[in-house]
């Protein structure tokens, strides 16, 4: 036991021991660290000096490109309706939904029995019409005879008169023959003056029969009219669209049938609000024809189109802004009225301006310049266009200089930086990257392609073709991978 305790006291005095060393050691530190306070020894604090992507600030002409959204439509649409009611007996080969079809080729037959029976039944009454008046005529001509005749007699009963008045003048006549003369030229006027009454019902019934016949041969146009509408040809070159016809239907007069779409007469229309309105008229005013890329994106195979900018709409639709134009596509291609596109249109050039990423401008309207000993320099200049990710600005007295490309919360005005080059090697407009496929890959994205109903036939050609090749836009896998669910 005495042994226990006393290595137990040594160890208590080895621990009190030690503590009052450290506190002592403590002690010491404390006065030496004041000491260094009072003397004013302390280590000066270092500058930090930030890393920050720099390129020189180059100026030159640019040719600012508006993008918008639109959707592309025939200039030439014709609704195709039913021109009169019956059933269907024919129907042209191809008119079904895209069929192509000729300028006046016979679209559709309806049943033409009604109206070669009513145009029959107007070219009898036709005949008749002109045997009436064949008739009239000639009852005209015989009361023009009947006319002289009466007047012959007439002028022979006054010749008797003047005779019988002369005997009684010389006295060899008398009066009662005078008399009977007398009656007898009345009796023949009176004829005449029934000859001319029975001429002019004559002449009546001539301009009446006429009347009838000009009816009759109107009524015949028109039945050849009905007759002709019994078949619907087509007005120009195009395909057909929304047919809902069939052979053997019983369609109804102005019933709409299908739609005539003009292919190689398409335009964009698209809308883009009155800043940029203002921008791409400039100082003049008036629109110019300026050049537009139609693009549809298809995955990730990009359909172009040239476009050139012929009008805009003369009013502001209710509830709409700005304002909507039209483009002409010159060679349509694989584009279709209905396709949802992207139009880039080009701008009037600006000169004397600089090309930067949108990150390199700050919100106050002002870049950082890189100055003398690295440090940064602030300033304002005019944004012109901004450009999906980039900006075009003017900043004059600056050319030459170099920009900070992307700033940060960090960076301002005085601030030492270390400055970062772009190099070629880091250069980013290198050739569009590409991948190698496995075959399991490639065969599955082949199938996928050539199963997919929604890809023009020239489009997945050209789809299929680029991945039969050993490298493959890696853009366009994705594409298809994304669509595929993958």
């Amino acid at each position: 036991m005495r042994f226990f305790r006393r290595a137990l006291v040594g160890l208590f005095l080895m621990g009190l021991t030690l503590g009052l060393l450290a506190l002592a050691g403590q002690t010491v530190y404390g006065a030496l660290q004041a000491r260094w306070a009072d003397d004013g020894a302390a280590p000066p604090p270092r500058e930090r000096v930030f890393s920050a992507e720099v390129a020189p600030l180059v100026m030159g002409r640019e040719v600012p490109v508006l993008t918008a959204f639109g959707e592309v439509r025939s200039r030439r649409t014709l609704e195709l309706r039913a021109p009169t009611e019956g059933t269907v007996i024919e129907l042209a080969e191809g008119f079904e939904e895209g069929g192509a079809v000729r300028a006046g080729q016979i679209l559709m037959r309806i049943d033409p029995a009604e109206a070669q029976s009513a145009r029959d039944t107007a070219a009898a009454d036709l005949r008749d019409a002109e045997n009436e008046l064949a008739e009239a005529a000639q009852a005209l001509l015989l009361a023009r005879d009947d006319v002289a005749a009466a007047q012959a007699q007439g002028d022979l009963r006054q010749r008797a008169l003047d005779r019988q008045r002369d005997l009684l003048g010389r006295g060899v006549g008398s009066a009662a023959a005078v008399e009977t003369a007398e009656l007898a030229a009345a009796s023949a006027d009176q004829a005449v003056l029934s000859r001319r009454q029975a001429l002019a019902q004559a002449e009546a019934r001539v301009a009446q029969s006429q009347t009838a016949l000009d009816r009759r041969r109107i009524a015949l146009a028109e039945a050849d009219r009905r007759l002709a509408r019994t078949d619907l040809r087509a007005e120009f070159d195009g395909v057909l669209s929304e047919v809902t016809v069939v052979s053997g239907r019983l369609v109804n007069r102005n019933e709409q049938i299908a739609r005539l779409i003009d292919p190689d007469a398409l335009e964009v229309a698209f809308r883009i609000s009155t800043a940029q309105y203002a921008q791409l008229i400039g100082a003049g005013g008036a629109l110019p024809p300026a050049q537009v890329s139609v693009v549809l994106d298809v995955f990730g195979l990009d359909l172009t189109a040239e476009a050139v900018l012929t009008r805009e709409s003369g009013s502001v639709e209710p509830g709409q802004s700005g304002r909507l134009l039209f483009a002409a596509i010159t060679a349509p291609g694989a584009l279709r009225v209905g396709d949802f596109v992207r139009v880039e249109v080009q701008e009037p050039a600006l000169d004397d301006v600089a090309r930067l990423p949108a990150t390199a401008l700050g919100s106050d309207g002002q870049i950082l310049v890189l100055g003398e000993e690295d440090r940064l320099e602030a300033v304002a200049v005019d944004l012109l266009r901004r450009q999906g990710d980039d900006v075009l600005i003017r900043a004059p007295g600056v050319e030459g200089r170099e920009v900070v490309l992307a700033r940060t919360p960090v960076l301002g005005a005085g601030i030492r930086v270390n400055p970062v080059r772009p190099t070629a090697a880091n250069d980013l407009s290198a050739v569009p990257e590409t991948i190698t496929l496995d075959p399991e890959r490639r065969a599955r994205l082949i199938a996928f392609v050539q199963t997919n109903g929604f890809i023009p036939a020239d489009v997945r050609d050209r789809m299929l073709d680029q991945l039969n090749q050993p490298q493959v836009p890696a853009q366009m896998v994705t594409r298809l991978e994304s669509r595929m669910g993958s």
